[in-house]
């Protein structure tokens, strides 16, 4: 059997060189753990240090409201009775100004979690206006035994503090009759920021039927939690409302953008109580 000579090139060997050089180099460079090299730079998006906290970024400056956000599941059985005997509480504390908080809204779940009561609170001067009404109630004997009265009824309770965003409305009295939906979006960590500029930009579609209520995220409670709160006149008047949305120009970029920004939501149909300041 014939053996074929293999002819050997100068230039075969040179490239063949510089390939493995190169190689090694990408090898060494990857490896490296400063953020600096190049090819790390390919595939890891760089952010921004913040200088802040995302609560003062995104939060109103002009005013120093904290929010409560009460979630009640009631004994199917007892929520008649609940409705009427958190009325006569929550008009004393409006009626008495020693109290540095008022109701700005109060309802029952209509589609959602049922028998479920749901309050927001307005604390205006923030934390140290919580901290002054929680002392006095715990000194209040009249309000120790309408706790104890409430208790009877509850199957369990939860509450959150929230600082509203600054390109939200405030949350004022409006009349009725009125069907509220809270939207609920459960974020991952770290997308706050994001969430806040795409939806400053995004409020301007959701003004014309005036549905817009109000936008809050926690602080304390689960976090990365964000509530939406809007009002239409029936479910009718919900379906049109959001459908005329992506109708405009920008909505559909918005809605793009935020949706890998979740881990989860949901949405809430309320209908409110008697004595709510929304109707």
């Amino acid at each position: 059997m014939k053996t074929q000579a293999v002819a050997f090139s100068p230039l075969t060997h040179t490239v063949s060189f510089v390939k493995l050089s190169f190689i090694l180099f990408l090898c060494r460079r990857f490896s490296e753990s400063s953020d600096k090299g190049w090819f790390r730079s390919l595939f890891v998006h760089k952010v921004d240090a913040r200088k802040d906290a995302h609560s003062n970024l995104l939060s109103k400056k002009e005013t120093s409201n904290l929010y409560k956000i009460q979630f009640h599941d009631v004994k199917p059985e007892c929520l008649e009775a609940y409705n009427s005997l958190e009325a006569e509480v929550q008009k004393r504390l409006h009626e008495d100004q020693d109290y540095p908080c008022e109701v700005v809204g109060s309802w029952n779940t209509w589609y959602g979690e049922q028998d479920q009561a749901v309050h927001l609170w307005r604390y205006r001067g923030g934390y140290p206006a919580l901290t002054d009404c929680l002392q006095k109630l715990r000194a209040n004997k009249e309000y120790l035994e309408f706790r104890k009265e409430r208790a009877k009824m509850l199957l369990s309770r939860r509450n959150e503090l929230l600082l509203e965003f600054s390109f939200w409305n405030e949350p004022l009295p409006r009349q009725g009759p009125n069907l509220y939906e809270m939207r609920t979006y459960y974020l991952k960590p770290g997308t706050m920021i994001e969430w806040g500029n795409r939806w400053a930009r995004a409020i301007k579609h959701r003004q014309e039927n005036n549905e817009a209520v109000g936008g809050f995220f926690t602080q304390i409670g689960q976090l990365y939690v964000v509530h939406h709160l809007w009002a239409y006149e029936s479910l009718q008047a919900r379906e049109e409302t959001r459908n005329s949305a992506w109708r405009k120009e920008g909505w559909d970029v918005n809605v793009y953008y935020t949706v890998p920004l979740l881990q989860s939501m949901e949405s809430r149909i309320m209908i409110p109580t008697k004595s709510s300041p929304l109707q």
